[in-house]
């Protein structure tokens, strides 16, 4: 292969008056960098330093043929202007990568042509190495310093290594530390440290209650403070709590003059959050008014405060949360679909517990550390204890209905009981007593509620009997695609005892027995 070097002429130092060192010319002095070709840029100013210097680089290097390209620049100190006229050249050349490989001498040119020469090369622009030449040190008299430069860094596997390191250390920030082994939920925090690293746009984390929404928007935003895409701080608002008149003021802040009162002032919360991240919490709660005005404030970065005739500026970030589906929300006419598409460019869903059983024990480790620290006091599980408990915990029987939140509980409870420090059988199966207890009210609470909307004032008509069975019923029926897809799913062991099979028709006779039809659920 031939060495093929592409440089500006050094119009003072290739004169030789920096030690009587020519970076041209030493460049083709090196006897372990043969160059075969070498081809200078130079204006028609410069063109006797140019021939002066062909001749120079001729008779100390015979086999080094030398070109002189001309190229005329206004300013070499003009970006736009190198820019152009390197690309220009660079996309008419020709390069030849089979019998040529081509470097760039950095050493000469303005600092402008020198960061236009990075930027063409590692767009690829340009298909060559950078070449970096420096006078001797000391008293050597040699060709002085040559340092070859590949921007190609997966060649470079100490500093690949370094990359790989942050990533993961971005990654277990997301995490909290956690050895995570979901791959589902490891495929999401992956997907999230690339988005919140590079991007400023919303993010929208759907999942249910206590899958972790808050924490790991807490965390996304020490990511982008490390980051630097934020200087500002965090500011975290549940909006199930913004009710009545007093929202609008809450998140867009209000004058005196709204109220005519002292002391009404308020700043509110996207002033608060200038330069920083608001995360929305429950953002499906607001009311259609305030999701006009956010969407607004999002989109533009201004926003009238109540009782102002002056628009506040206000730059930040959006992190929204919600534990329901805000597509069907829209069907129903409760959010905004304009703010959903304004959310939902990056959209993230958190797995449930129940999906993410093998990630229980490293949640059971990282629970007793944070109960420890609120205690401060050591607490551990005797061994019987600990197995009985991560058998419940990883049943698939285990609904964990408050998902993580109620892991947490239940470890914190343990550890505050537990005597002097130590969690024993006992214990853990009071625990789960307690908490089958808790699930099975929930359970039937949500059936109630399900069967009262569904049906409304002739709910309380059903027996408590019938009750289980019809929610599971209407559950299904609004989760499958069809009146047959939905018989099969509910009568899948009984169809295999029977001659002829007509799940749909079993299906439409059991609904209207409660005067219910596909038609009423599927919606």
């Amino acid at each position: 292969m031939r060495n093929v070097v592409i440089g500006f002429l050094g119009t003072q130092l290739d004169m030789g008056k920096r030690k009587r060192w020519k970076p041209s010319v030493s460049l083709c002095s090196h006897p372990d960098f043969p160059v075969h070709r070498l081809e200078l840029l130079h204006d028609g100013r410069h063109l006797g330093l140019a021939e002066h210097v062909r001749r120079e680089i001729e008779g100390l290097s015979p086999e080094t043929e030398v070109l002189l390209r001309r190229l005329d620049l206004a300013n070499p100190w003009d970006f736009q202007e190198v820019y152009g006229k390197l690309f220009d050249l660079a996309r008419d050349y020709g390069f030849d990568e089979d019998r040529e490989q081509y470097f760039v001498h950095l050493t000469t040119g303005t600092h402008v042509a020198q960061i236009c020469w990075f930027l063409l090369t590692e767009s690829r622009h340009v298909p060559a190495k950078l070449a970096q030449t420096g006078p001797p040190r000391g008293e050597d008299d040699g060709p002085g310093t040559l340092d070859i430069i590949d921007l190609d860094l997966s060649r470079y596997n100490a500093l690949q290594q370094r990359f790989d390191l942050l990533a993961r250390e971005y990654s277990d920030l997301l995490k909290g530390g956690i050895e995570t082994r979901s791959a589902s939920y490891n495929a999401v925090i992956d997907r999230i440290e690339l988005v919140a690293g590079t991007s400023d746009a919303p993010i929208l984390l759907l999942g249910e209650s206590g899958t972790g929404k808050t924490e790991l928007a807490q965390r996304i935003y020490e990511l982008k403070l490390q980051r630097r895409r934020v200087k500002g701080r965090l500011v975290q608002i549940n909006c199930a709590t913004l009710r009545g008149s007093s929202a609008l003021a809450t998140l867009f802040g209000q004058r005196r003059s709204h109220t005519g009162q002292a002391g009404s002032e308020r700043s509110g919360l996207l002033h608060e959050a200038s330069g920083g991240v608001l995360f929305l919490d429950e953002v499906d709660e607001l009311g259609l008014d305030e999701q006009a005005a956010l969407l607004h404030a999002i989109e533009t970065g201004r926003y009238y405060p109540l009782g102002s005739d002056h628009e506040v500026t206000s730059r930040f970030q959006v992190i929204a949360g919600t534990s329901r589906d805000p597509v069907r929300l829209t069907a129903e006419g409760r959010f905004r679909p304009d703010l959903l598409a304004r959310l939902n460019m990056w959209s993230f869903r958190l797995p449930a517990l129940r999906d993410r059983r093998e990630d229980i024990e490293a949640n059971l480790v990282f629970e007793l550390s944070r109960a420890e620290r609120e205690l401060g006091a050591q607490v551990g599980f005797s061994t019987d204890a600990r197995d009985l408990f991560l058998r419940f915990a990883r049943d698939p029987a285990t609904p964990w209905l408050g998902n993580f939140r109620d892991f947490g509980s239940s470890i914190r409870r343990l550890c505050t009981l537990a005597p002097r420090g130590r969690i024993t059988r006992p214990m853990v199966e009071e625990e789960i007593e307690g908490l089958r207890k808790d699930w099975r009210g929930a359970n039937a609470d949500d059936d109630h509620r399900l069967i009262a909307d569904t049906l409304g004032d002739a709910a309380a008509d059903i027996d408590p009997f019938d009750r289980v069975q019809l929610a599971e019923v209407i559950r299904t029926c609004r989760s499958s695609s069809s009146l047959s897809d939905a018989g099969r799913c509910l009568f899948s062991v009984s169809r295999k005892q029977r001659k002829t099979v007509n799940d749909a028709d079993r299906l439409r006779k059991y609904l209207q027995r409660f005067g219910l039809d596909w038609s009423m659920l599927a919606g």
